[in-house]
């Protein structure tokens, strides 16, 4: 993994990569065993073990299962390097380690340096009294994370222990994923999983350049000045030091100057995706003492732009919004959990993957989960580039931790770094203490003093301390979920803060109940489905492959889970008739579902001013609440989402019930819908509102439209419709309206609404006329055609990997739909007309 170079902010005289591949050869070994073998640096004990064919593939059927041996063994690492004698006539030299996993004890040529118990801590030492000219030894030794918490600070035991079969891992600071998620697996790894380097320079030298930035009110719709404040630190005070700045833009030089406030030229700001765009500025600064000798370099990619949590009184309660450059963004987005099981794996492709999937699905931010990692350099560097706003959390998840004297110098010394680290980027829109602590530890808190005494110590008092002492910009948050108490009902939700809200889901509540409560920000909400089966087929073996055998139970990792999807299926869909088709129902459930929450939370706008749904991406191949399998297929709701997220959207609220009630639905006549236009784009435009009500026999029964101004940032609710007499003349099970939104005269938004569920529907068989053609290396055109209504059309290519504009979309009678489809570069348009398949909603049950 690249080094996220939390404390190399310098250029230092020399560097010697201690990484595998820079001339060093590392092995290691279990210590209870004599052979070493190879090893890659950085990496982890698992991925070296799979690589010395010692284990079988983690993810494979139930391997996991019998790998848990690992966890409980001592592991050493070994590398044998040279040292030039020029090297170590260095006024100094440190033994940089950006992160080393966990419990680590670190010798060189035989003698200690340094022990370490923090995953997230990087780690600079004093490497010279320990090295020779010609042959050194660097030897790590990882002591069993288990053993460290059975040994150490016993005393505390957690009162909610989350998804952690053994138990009390928060004693230790190391990823809490790593001891198992309902969604991940459990390998409590050990390695040297971040860069590792020797550094050699003048003993004072630039360690740290703070960014501030001042925004003068914009005029005439230009950006207002912006100045620029720097504020160097140097690892020993040097009063006679002097900086050169420059700063360049796309390779070209914008300014150059000895000070370190400053105006700059014509600035450019950036956005978040979808309300302008990202310009970024390489800004360098190098440092020199009295005497003209470099104390190093300091160079990082910034943009100029503000962001501030607006929580002032309104009429609801508080608001919580985000305002970037003074403008308010409703985020819409998804939470990010770390996109593998082993983190070192992990380089810029794997990320761009998953971060330009959430673009093309409109979205503007992510959540960074606090039972993860603080990512790489190459996560934020994308996020800047793609516009997408950082929510950080702390790493801390879930269970109350511990808050003794040297726990917090270690969190602190944490948070000190990574401030440090990401305070300039700008994405950078909140750092959170936690998540969930509050929510799922509310009674202990509320009842027990040295309970909420330690909590209070890490999330209000050392974490906000690290953010004002490094940062100072970026607004904190003390937890998420969070509403200023420690009380948690839903009702605080509507006045402030933000929710997460699980009562879908969790405690299987009716999807329409989504729409009962008006939050001010939803951070976290969700609905399960199962990977496809090209996805399960990396795993599972042929004909292990039912979702209730061990295989794939072993790759569902909620409890309920499989109980949870079928619950949700039945309720909207009829049984299928393959479990293909299950796999099928259970994407289309959670598209739905998401659809419904997303769309309520942004017709609602500006009460509620955000909707990050849980979760991205996956760690590995699992059942889960993704939407990007492990392989990066997108599930049916990532389709969805673009449609939902959708700058300009037509969202119908259909006024009633979840249509629970079986017995007397029929009987219903309440048939009112009200249509809204939901617009956040930049720019206001003039738009128009159609709606066509269709009987299932292909009959266009009625049909209006109007024009609609919209106006950036609002929602409104253009058209009641009441459909009482259709109803009671058709009947339910007949009906299916249309609902558009264009934009001149291009349709921008469409929805299929339906007054009953899908499974009463009366739907034909029919089928779609597809056409495909080839309009360049690797991209095709795919149109279909049907004379029937067709729900949740999905077409697939087999075993090939594509990227398509949209997918499992309706259509309608005698309309067609032309879509773009990203194939590899060397499918021949025979081979891609041969995988290709289609289905819609019908096809699930009539054979």
């Amino acid at each position: 993994m690249p080094s996220p170079a939390t404390l190399s902010a310098s250029a230092p005289s020399s560097i010697l990569s201690l990484a595998s591949g820079a001339g060093v050869r590392w092995t290691f070994r279990d210590t209870t065993a004599r052979r070493w073998l190879p090893a890659t640096v950085p990496g982890c004990v698992h991925t070296d073990l799979l690589a010395a064919k010692r284990i079988p593939d983690p993810f494979h059927g139930t391997n996991e299962l019998d790998l848990q041996w690992i966890e409980e063994r001592t592991w050493e690492y070994r590398a044998t390097f040279n040292v030039a004698a020029a090297f170590l006539e260095q006024e100094r030299i440190e033994l940089c380690a950006d992160g080393l996993d966990t419990v680590a004890l670190v010798s060189l040529n035989g003698r200690r340096v340094a022990q370490t118990d923090n995953m997230f801590l990087a780690h600079r030492w004093d490497a010279k009294p320990f090295l020779r000219r010609g042959r050194n030894e660097l030897v790590i030794r990882f002591d069993s994370a288990m053993d460290y918490i059975r040994r150490h600070r016993t005393d505390f035991t957690a009162p909610f222990q989350n998804n952690d079969p053994v138990g009390n891992h928060e004693r230790i600071r190391k990823q809490a994923c790593q001891f198992g998620w309902d969604w991940g697996p459990r390998f409590v790894t050990a390695g040297i999983w971040r860069d590792l380097r020797l550094e050699a320079g003048p003993v004072n030298r630039l360690t740290h350049i703070r960014v501030a930035q001042h925004h003068a009110p914009a005029r005439r719709r230009r950006p207002g000045a912006v100045t620029l404040n720097l504020t160097p630190e140097l690892s020993a005070p040097d009063s006679t030091a002097t900086y050169w700045v420059t700063l360049s833009r796309d390779g070209r030089p914008v300014l150059e100057t000895t000070g370190l406030s400053f105006d700059v030229p014509d600035p450019q700001l950036w956005w978040p995706a979808g309300q302008g765009e990202q310009p970024l500025y390489d800004l360098t600064v190098t440092a020199r003492d009295g005497s003209g000798q470099s104390l190093g370099a300091w160079r990082r990619r910034i943009g100029l732009r503000t962001i501030e949590l607006d929580r002032s009184p309104d009429r609801w309660g508080e608001s919580f919004r985000f305002l970037v450059n003074g403008r308010a963004i409703f985020l819409k987005g998804a939470n990010w959990i770390p996109a593998h099981a082993f983190v070192t794996t992990l380089d810029r492709a794997a990320y761009a993957r998953d971060l330009e999937s959430a673009v093309a699905a409109h979205m503007n931010c992510v959540r960074v989960w606090g039972g993860g990692i603080y990512e790489s350099e190459d996560f934020y560097d994308l996020c800047d580039e793609l516009g997408l706003l950082v929510w950080q959390d702390f790493m801390f998840s879930c269970s109350l931790h511990p808050a003794d004297d040297a726990f917090i110098a270690s969190v602190r010394a944490e948070a000190d770094q990574q401030v440090r680290r990401l305070q300039h980027r700008a994405s950078l829109a909140l750092w959170c203490g936690n998540n969930e602590l509050v929510q799922l530890n509310g009674k202990a808190l509320r009842e027990d003093a040295a309970y909420r005494a330690g909590y209070e110590r890490l999330f209000h008092e050392t974490l906000p301390a690290a953010v004002s002492a490094h940062d100072g910009i970026t607004p904190y948050w003390p937890s998420s979920q969070w509403r200023g108490t420690y009380e948690g009902s839903h009702a605080l939700g509507e006045a402030r803060g933000d929710t997460h809200y699980w009562d879908v889901w969790h405690a299987r509540h009716p999807v329409k109940d989504y729409e009962k409560w008006a939050f001010r920000f939803c951070s976290e909400f969700g609905m399960q489905s199962y990977s496809s089966p090209q996805t399960n087929a990396t795993f599972c073996p042929p004909g292990e492959t039912n979702v209730f055998g061990p295989v794939m139970e072993n790759h569902q990792k909620n409890p309920a889970g499989n109980q949870i999807i079928l619950d949700y299926v039945s309720r909207r869909y009829r049984y299928p008739k393959s479990q293909d088709d299950l796999i099928w129902l259970s994407q289309l459930n959670q598209a739905y579902c998401m659809q419904v929450g997303v769309e309520h939370y942004r017709r609602t706008m500006p009460r509620c001013m955000g909707a990050i749904y849980w979760q991205l991406n996956d760690c590995w191949p699992v059942a889960s609440w993704s939407s990007i399998e492990f392989t990066g297929r997108w599930k049916a709701l990532h389709y969805a989402a673009r449609r939902f997220n959708a700058p300009a959207l037509i969202s119908a609220h259909v006024v009633g019930d979840e249509f629970q009630r079986i017995g007397n639905y029929r009987q219903s006549t309440v048939g009112r819908v009200h249509l809204h236009t939901v617009y956040d784009a930049p720019q206001p435009a003039a738009g128009e509102v159609s709606w066509e009500l269709w009987h299932l026999d292909g009959r266009r029964l009625a049909s209006d439209r109007k024009t609609a101004r919209l106006r950036p940032q609002t929602s409104v609710r253009q058209l009641s419709l009441d459909l009482t007499p259709d109803l009671q003349r058709h009947g339910r099970d007949h009906l299916v309206l249309r609902v558009a939104l264009a934009i001149e005269g291009a349709t921008v938004s469409e929805q299929a609404v339906f007054l009953t569920p899908p499974r009463f529907l009366a739907l034909p068989p029919a089928r779609a006329q597809v056409k495909l053609s080839r309009l360049k290396t690797g991209v095709f055109e795919l149109t279909a055609t049907a004379d029937h209504f067709l729900h949740a059309f999905t077409f697939e290519f087999g075993d090939l990997p594509f990227r398509a504009d949209d997918n499992g979309f309706d259509l309608f009678p005698g309309a067609s739909r032309t879509i773009r489809v990203t194939l590899p570069a060397d499918t021949a348009l025979a081979d891609a007309r041969a995988a290709l398949t289609h289905r819609s909603l019908v096809d699930s049950y009539v054979a």
